[in-house]
Parts: C-alpha cells; sequence; structure tokens
C-alpha cells in the first residue's frame, strides 16, 4: 500500500495500521519529515513500528521520530509505540535533565514490559527515538540496531550505537550468557538474539542489557536532515550511501521512498522502516 495519510501532528501509526507511508511538518513549516514501511519476505506479519509526529508540550514543539523493530511477534515494538515517548515526557525532570529521563524511561518501559500481563515480555524490540526540541537540539537514543544518521555537510555522521553480541561480548558473558558465532550467520547472545541490547526477551534478559546510549546535537545551518531506518536498511547500505541518496530530493517522504526502493533493489529481506527529516529546503 502507498496512501498518503498521517499528515501534519496526526501520531501516525506502524505495525499493523493502514498507513504505510506518510508525511508532516512542524508548526512553522520549517521542519518537514517523511516516512514509509515495508514488510519483509519473511513468512510472519510485519514486526516494525514507528513514530512520526510533532507536539506541543509545555509551550515547546517537539519532534518525536522513532523505529522499533520487534522479534517474535509485534506485541513488543507496538507497547513502544505506544507507551514510551510519553514514560520520557512525562518525566519531571525531561527539560533540565532530557539524557537523565530518556534513560530512566527506557529502564522504566522494559520493566513494564517484563512484569506485564499477559505476557508480553516474551518477544522483544529493538528501539532508536529522536527527540526534536523547538526545531535546534536534537536528542538520539538506541538499543539494539536501528539506526540514526545526520547528515552535515552532506557527511553522515552515526547518532546511535551498533549494539551486537561480538562487540558486547564481555557484558554478556559476565551476566551468564554466551555469543555463537556459527558458520554462515550473524553472531547471536546464546545462539538466538542477533542483538546484544533489546527491550523485552524475558527469556534472556538475564544476559541483556536495556540501557540506551545516547547523543546530543545542536541543529544548525549546516544540519541538512536525519534518517532513522530498521536494519532492514543498514544490512545494505552504508550511512554515507543513505545520505547521499536522502539528499538528492528536498522532499522527505520521497527520499524514504527512494531509500526504500534502493535497499529492495540490493536484495533487503527483512521488513524495512524509514523515516527521513528535512531541517531545512
Amino acid at each position: 500500500m502507498d496512501n498518503l495519510c498521517c499528515f501534519n501532528s496526526v501520531y501516525s501509526q506502524g505495525g499493523r495500521s493502514s498507513c504505510s507511508s506518510g508525511k508532516g511538518r512542524s508548526h512553522q513549516g520549517l521542519v518537514k519529515y517523511g516516512f514509509k514501511l515495508v514488510k519483509g519476505k519473511a513468512n510472519h506479519p510485519m514486526e516494525d513500528y514507528h513514530v512520526a509526529k510533532f507536539a506541543q508540550h509545555r509551550g515547546h514543539e517537539l519532534g518525536l521520530f522513532a523505529i522499533y523493530d520487534g522479534h517474535l511477534g509485534d506485541s513488543v515494538p507496538a507497547y513502544l509505540q505506544k507507551h514510551l515517548f510519553s514514560n520520557i515526557l512525562k518525566d519531571e525532570e525531561f527539560w533540565t535533565n532530557p539524557r537523565g529521563s530518556i534513560s530512566k524511561a527506557y529502564e522504566q518501559t522494559d520493566q513494564a514490559i517484563l512484569t506485564h500481563t499477559p505476557d508480553l515480555g516474551r518477544g522483544g524490540s529493538t528501539a532508536v527515538t529522536a527527540i526534536l526540541i523547538d526545531g535546534q537540539k536534537l536528542w538520539v537514543a538506541n538499543i539494539g540496531d536501528s539506526r540514526a544518521v545526520l547528515s552535515k555537510k552532506g557527511q553522515a555522521i552515526q547518532m546511535s550505537i551498533n549494539h551486537e553480541p561480538n562487540t558486547e561480548r564481555g557484558s554478556i558473558e559476565n551476566r551468564g550468557g554466551f555469543v555463537s558465532n556459527m558458520p554462515g550467520d550473524v553472531a547471536r547472545v546464546n545462539g538466538q538474539l542477533a542483538v546484544s541490547r533489546a527491550f523485552g526477551d524475558k527469556n534472556l534478559k538475564s544476559h541483556l542489557r536495556s540501557d540506551p546510549d545516547m547523543k546530543t546535537v545542536d541543529i544548525d545551518s549546516d544540519t541538512e536532515l536525519l534518517i532513522l531506518a530498521s536494519d532492514g536498511l543498514w544490512k545494505v547500505m552504508s550511512n554515507q550511501e543513505a545520505v547521499d541518496i536522502a539528499k538528492k530530493t528536498k522532499d522527505p517522504l520521497r527520499a524514504a521512498k527512494r531509500l526504500i526502493t534502493e535497499s529492495l533493489n540490493r536484495d533487503s529481506k527483512d521488513d524495512i522502516s524509514c523515516i527521513v527529516v528535512r531541517f531545512k529546503g
């Protein structure tokens, strides 16, 4: 489906929503975004969810953007889509200590998933979240391998950290887990999970972390765009390739569509979700 919907500040839903693409803009129209999601070739329902919206909060305008890439079902990414940003913003310290509020909300949301009835926590999800404050300051947080990439003067700057089992082997082994490296497969925690940090995953949680890595940056005149995408895109494309493709059009929806088309042309088989945020032009 390629319908245009979810314009302006509407809370655009991912996952099972009938809306697989859409766009919007900030109140003053200076920042624009577009998104597109496509289901992969795997024999299970779509497990990627997203958020893309602008919202007024305590006299400020917030751009809220996220990709949640689920595994073992879609219940955890669906929960994150509904609750993670609200958990961040309801913390009283958000305006004085965004880093602390984001970190606390990630941990508290994970605990809520793990203790939820009926059982949400068997499945899991990555997360990459971006909060744009008054078009001027950007806070990016992530766990797992969904990624955020900024373009500054045409140069790709990765704003997230890939949490992969081999790079966090020490943490996993210290928690009593192990990392398998089978021929022809990616590294996996206990032979199962291909990321070393995730929401949910109750059966592996004792070996996993759910604390986010975070970066913040001021949006200046050299900052052109931000790309958020699930690993269905990043498995087949470098950060700079993605920026080069997205930069070719000033329409962020068209840019997101081009990035997904190119990923499919490169034979990506996973679910692919992509949000492009244009800061100028």
